[in-house]
């Protein structure tokens, strides 16, 4: 894996080692890029399952203000830390090593401070834990929709023969990628039907 673009351009990252962890691939990742470039520069971004880090350290090395990874395996962990010191990054980053659901209910938003939401969301986890797409999209899309700032996405990657709802709480479908297996699916805040 590298980073495809931005200050720290071509340079590689690790993945952790076994089946446990999927990191998203750089064509894919390329794809997401090409689609939400111009949403990057001093966005806040919030990377779900992070894994090795590899979207949300894109995201910096484009110029995005800040990414807080999510990630709770000891493995990925240590890899995620190993990524981002190899690399230099030593700031704007903070990284959460717990669960993605008490994660996004711990997390406080501070509607009167633009600095404490997300201008992004990615979520990326295991392609066969599909209770984990519908309980962080659920939650993003009813209690933990105050963390979205004004016109936030929401991106998830699955397989795809495995097609999410169209709707979970206040956050509804507004495009769909497909490229190989996999697909990206993203999301937006609207008013309940």
């Amino acid at each position: 894996m590298r980073i495809i673009a931005g200050r720290l351009r071509s340079r590689t990252l690790e993945a952790p080692v076994g089946l446990a962890t999927r990191p998203t691939s750089d064509r894919l990742r390329e794809t997401l890029f090409n689609v939400i470039a111009p949403r990057i520069e001093g966005a806040r971004i919030l990377d779900l399952y992070a894994g090795s880090g590899a979207v949300g350290i894109e995201a910096l090395s484009r110029g995005a203000a800040g990414v807080e990874f999510v990630e709770r395996a000891p493995a990925a962990l240590a890899v995620l830390r190993k990524n981002l010191s190899r690399l230099g990054v030593t700031a704007g980053f903070r990284i959460h090593g717990a669960g993605v659901g008490s994660v996004l209910r711990k997390i406080k938003p501070v509607t009167s401070n633009p600095d404490a939401t997300f201008d992004m969301v990615f979520l990326d986890p295991p392609y066969d834990a599909l209770e984990e797409y519908a309980a962080t999209l659920g939650l993003l899309g009813g209690a933990a929709k105050g963390l979205l700032a004004d016109g936030a996405v929401v991106i998830a990657e699955h397989r795809k023969k495995e097609r999410l709802e169209e709707r979970y709480g206040e956050l509804a479908g507004t495009r769909l990628l497909e490229q190989g297996d996999a697909a990206l699916s993203f999301y937006a805040i609207t008013e309940a039907e």
